[in-house]
């Protein structure tokens, strides 16, 4: 379906949404969110792609299965051939390296960037008019690894990160204050990594703002654990990271496109001006469409967030530097 066209109810009773979306990787990640796609509903097929012969057509089989007992009418295939990014409206790039116990976001930048270039190339050659989203980490950098190398739009190309930490920051909130997690509000900012910045002065329970709810020592140790909230996970899995919760930030991210639902969500956007930077990709608040980020939202921020969200970029410059290198 040409981009910008609308999008009409595709069978059924079922919700209007996109004709095809590519998962790239069939990892852990990819697998899981290829399934909660494939359950919402929100597209005709749902490709998910692997270098692994037999593991994307292994799992797409398996999921496709669950159809008859869950009721989606999504039809899931597997492949190892790039070639089935054609057409696609919606790309999720999850491929690459996952970390090990002790290994930072910045240690898998140069692996990974090789494979996300890769995937840019296939997706400019085979479905140029796609939206992507870009999970692989250290995403920020390799958000903009991809949008430099597939040479799509801008807008068309975003990162998860903020989703994810946002949601993370949501729930300690939540647990700490035995509330229901749906009433905790905020945006979680920056680099998905190290230096992102929970944003408090933001953040709110049922609309109580919540430096009235928690004491400021209670505060910092959220703030602490929502930063090392991916190495957590790590360090108790002993093997692998993460992959319910940001699976389910992803999911979040395809339908806010596919549906077309003007979602004002936190990810991995390329700036140009905004908050005072250009030429990077950072966590920023953004409205999200069928077209990709049709907005940046620019909020404000106190002195000390402002401080610490810019230091947040000058770690995202560092490893673009790396990149740099790599390009040459």
């Amino acid at each position: 379906m040409p981009r910008g066209t609308s999008r009409g109810p595709r069978r059924g009773n079922t919700v209007a949404g996109a004709e095809k979306i590519a998962v790239l990787g069939a990892g852990n990640i990819g697998g899981t969110l290829a399934q909660r796609l494939a359950e919402s509903d929100l597209a005709n097929e749902v490709v998910l792609i692997d270098i692994i012969d037999g593991l994307p057509q292994g799992k797409a089989l398996d999921i496709q299965e669950s159809a008859p007992v869950l009721g989606f009418s999504t039809r899931i295939t597997g492949s190892t051939d790039l070639a089935a990014l054609a057409d696609a409206d919606i790309v999720v790039e999850t491929a690459g390296l996952a970390r090990k116990p002790g290994m930072s976001r910045s240690d898998l930048l140069t692996k990974n960037a090789s494979i996300v270039g890769g995937h840019a190339e296939a997706v400019r050659m085979h479905a140029p008019e796609a939206v992507v989203i870009v999970v692989t980490n250290p995403v920020d950098v390799m958000t903009y690894w991809f949008r430099t190398q597939s040479k799509l739009p801008p807008a068309r190309v975003f990162g998860e990160s903020g989703t994810l930490d946002t949601a993370r920051f949501r729930w300690f909130v939540a647990e700490a204050l035995r509330v229901a997690p749906r009433d905790v509000t905020g945006f979680v900012l920056g680099t998905h990594g190290d230096t992102m910045v929970p944003i408090l002065s933001l953040t709110n329970v049922g609309g109580v703002p919540l430096t009235r709810l928690l004491p400021a020592a209670k505060l910092a140790s959220i703030v602490e654990r929502t930063k090392k909230g991916g190495g957590e996970i790590v360090d108790l899995l002993k093997m692998g990271s993460a992959y319910y919760a940001p699976s389910a930030t992803q999911a979040e991210l395809v339908r806010a496109v596919a549906l077309d639902e003007h979602r004002l969500l936190p990810v991995t956007a390329n700036l140009e001006g905004e908050y005072g930077l250009r030429d990077l990709c950072l966590g920023v608040p953004v409205v999200l469409g069928a077209e990709g980020v049709e907005r940046i939202v620019e909020v404000d921020l106190s002195a000390e967030e402002k401080t610490a969200f810019h230091a947040s970029a000058e770690a995202v410059r560092a490893d673009l530097k790396i990149l740099a290198g790599l390009s040459k």
